[in-house]
């Protein structure tokens, strides 16, 4: 039995106490944990992720969301939050009804699909993989060291409403980084091996002894990379450069309760034609396996594909409850709280670029003269101002259509609508992958998002990061 399981019954019966003092509450219980592990040539770290047990109620006023959380699972202390919330309801401000929700079921169990479940593996097994892996990539000529990082991050929630919805889901999110480290003459440069999702212990078979080998080749060829051009270019972005362009340029500026405040510089621009047929950009809660993945959001509302632009036009934003209201929408499943400590605002999940129509090889020769970006390792945006700056570990300059000089550490920037409206072109469905990634809004308030998509041809400008 769950921990989640376990308590629900406490938790129905604080929820029930609500039941006459608001026209609609809801409880979120949550149940967090996990471990890192990190193993370098001579230590192996393996750290708890500190497990979190808690519950959010949530209840309407007549004009706003009040909330209370109860710090723990036991019946007092949820009954403590629940009389807490019950006194902030006295004096509410009338019958109306809260905004509405958009769900065709309230009813519902979930759990990541795995071969072999996460809990079921001792982790000196993963200690064990994660050393081979540690071996390989230091065992590589012209390596110092390398440096083997594994995630596992257990989630487990429980959503029961007034109303009489009840939705549990259980996710395992598992990410895997190796750093091959080349050291000459005092520079340092690593080609990282990156791979991640939700799902049981065969994920860790996605990363191959090739690629770990393809990994440190980078990495020592990254110390003799040639300095970086400077300009505007036609550029070439890799499946993660893709991804990160569009949960930072496009992304953050669909978020709508920054569109309800006007901080979004895409308001306007709802329905209008942004980029090439080309095109599509969607926001994919439900995408299986996606390190972003979720069944439903923080108020009930399931995951599901939202499109953000179809075919070069922008035709949706991500919504809540309030912010599909006031925006005349409905909810996307996209209200997300880092933990139930934290506030829920509308975050992304799984954004991606579609997979377009072109070959690899087409994207080059229509990309000439250009240069390639590779490897995602940041990303700014401007929700304001409509700015984006992004930065790879290493890029390629393309001469004739051909692959050809190694740069290591560039960054691309400039306007996203200019960005938008210079795409040639999307690279086909193979090409396509998830990465894992957190995203904070400000920079606080971190979760879990993945990001992701194919090659795609633009233009702007690029430099040294």
């Amino acid at each position: 039995m769950s921990v989640l399981t376990e308590a629900e019954g406490a938790l129905e019966r604080a929820l029930q106490h609500l039941d006459g003092a608001s026209v609609y509450a809801d409880v979120m219980a949550e149940a967090h944990g996990g471990y890192q592990l990190r193993v370098e040539r001579d230590s192996t770290s393996p750290v708890a992720v500190p497990a979190l047990r808690g519950a959010v109620f949530r209840a309407w006023t007549g004009r706003r969301w009040a909330e209370t959380v109860a710090a723990g699972l036991d019946p007092s202390g949820l009954e403590r939050a629940v009389e807490a919330l019950v006194g902030q309801l006295r004096g509410s401000e009338g019958e109306s009804r809260p905004p509405p929700g958009a769900n065709p079921i309230d009813r519902g169990d979930w759990k990541t699909p795995a071969r072999r479940r996460m809990a079921e593996v001792d982790v000196e097994e993963l200690i064990g993989r994660a050393q081979e892996w540690q071996r390989l990539a230091a065992g590589m000529p012209g390596i110092s060291n390398a440096i083997a990082n594994l995630i596992n991050l257990r989630e487990e929630r429980l959503f029961r409403s007034t109303s009489g919805a009840r939705l549990g889901e259980e996710i395992d999110r598992i990410a895997v980084t190796i750093i091959p480290l080349a050291i000459e003459n005092g520079r340092i440069e690593y080609d990282p091996i990156r791979a991640g999702g939700t799902g049981g212990f065969e994920l860790l078979d996605r990363i191959t002894e090739e690629e770990i080998r393809a990994g440190a080749r980078g990495s020592v060829e990254l110390l003799r990379a040639g300095a970086p051009p400077s300009g505007r270019f036609r550029v070439l972005l890799d499946p993660s450069m893709a991804g990160v362009f569009a949960h930072e340029s496009f992304g953050h500026g669909t978020e709508a309760d920054q569109m309800v405040r006007e901080r979004s510089y895409l308001k306007p621009l709802l329905g209008q034609v942004v980029g090439p047929e080309a095109l599509t950009l969607v926001d994919d809660g439900s995408f299986e396996g996606g390190w972003g993945q979720i069944y439903f959001d923080e108020e009930g509302t399931l995951a599901r594909r939202n499109v953000l632009v179809e075919k070069g036009r922008f035709v949706g934003a991500l919504h809540d409850r309030e912010s599909a209201e006031a925006l005349h929408a409905r909810p996307t499943g996209n209200a997300r709280r880092a933990d139930f400590l934290s506030r829920s605002f509308v975050r992304m999940t799984n954004t991606f670029v579609e997979p377009g129509d072109l070959t690899l090889e087409e994207l080059l020769e229509e990309a000439r003269d250009g240069i390639l970006l590779e490897s995602a390792t940041s990303g700014l945006e401007d929700p304001l101002g409509g700015q984006m700056q992004l930065k790879c570990k290493r890029a390629h300059r393309i001469e004739h259509g051909r692959i050809t000089t190694l740069h290591a550490s560039m960054a691309l920037s400039g306007k996203v609508l200019d960005f938008l409206r210079d795409i040639r072109g999307v690279g086909r469905r193979e090409g396509l992958r998830m990465d894992p990634g957190f995203c904070g809004k400000g920079h606080t308030d971190m979760l879990p998002t993945g990001d992701g998509g194919c090659y795609l041809l633009s233009e702007a400008v690029v430099g040294p990061a």
